[in-house]
């Protein structure tokens, strides 16, 4: 059974666990891709840095909603970092973001994480690049500035809104990323929504090392408890570990353009 984590930040300078252990315990665990998630220029950088030296993961570039106010000096290494990718082949950056917006805490003005996504959206388009969004108590204001950019494919990052967005992002062609916030969820609504969810377009993420998901509450999240979120789903919708593992694996392929060695 193979799996696939598409948002992790492993990787970050801060990370409290010994990488290698991790990378070693996601192996065993069957996860055979990681997706490392830039969230500001430098952590872009060092996520590039730290997927070219290994064949199981890749990077993403983008700058979060809350570092937003970063702006310009952000842009021109996010640019530059795109750029530089390009000239391998196949590059080990693989989208842009994480980004999007975030209203439940606004680290950064309005204004300038509108300002940051538009760069971010003509950033993809023009790197021919699909999109990790983050998006809290912010849709009214995410969905007309991504309906400027209709080709745009991409995931929502840590889906936990409502079926209403969620009916929005798939009639978009976009996937949903689902982590360990699915077993901990009290609300009936989402978890129902947690059902819903088109296998077809449904990815696992762990979002290490935050949201570790139950039984491992009050650990540090890692790569290879996303087979519990696998699990947890399965349970939930009636269908088998096997069946989810390889669907969401495939869609991550898909997405992010990749085959496996």
């Amino acid at each position: 059974m193979q799996l696939f984590d598409t948002h992790t930040h492993i990787f970050s300078a801060d990370y409290p666990l010994d990488v290698e252990e991790v990378l070693a315990r996601a192996q065993a665990a069957g996860v055979a891709g990681l997706i490392c998630v830039g969230t500001t220029a430098q952590d872009s950088s060092l996520a590039v840095q730290f997927a070219q030296l290994r064949p199981d993961c890749w990077a993403t570039v983008g700058l979060h909603p809350h570092d937003a106010k970063d702006g310009q000096e952000a842009f021109v290494i996010m640019e530059r970092l795109v750029s530089q990718g390009a000239r391998h082949s196949p590059s080990k950056i693989v989208a842009i973001g994480e980004c999007g917006l975030d209203y439940f805490y606004t680290h950064s003005p309005k204004d300038l994480q509108l300002a940051a996504l538009r760069f971010q959206f003509e950033l993809a388009q023009r790197a021919g690049l699909p999109m990790t969004f983050h998006v809290r108590e912010a849709f009214d204001d995410f969905w007309p500035l991504f309906d400027e950019f209709p080709a745009t494919r991409g995931v929502i990052h840590s889906f936990t809104d409502s079926q209403e967005n969620l009916d929005k992002a798939l009639t978009r062609g976009l996937y949903i990323g689902v982590n360990g916030i699915a077993t901990f969820a009290k609300n009936d609504s989402q978890i129902e929504m947690y059902k819903r969810i088109p296998l077809e377009r449904m990815v696992l993420e762990t979002d290490a090392p935050f949201l570790t998901p139950v039984p491992l509450r009050g650990k540090v999240n890692e790569s290879a408890y996303v087979s519990h979120v696998c699990k947890f789903l399965a349970e939930l919708r009636q269908e088998s570990e096997e069946e989810i593992a390889a669907r969401t694996t495939q869609n991550a392929l898909t997405l992010f353009n990749l085959q496996l060695s």
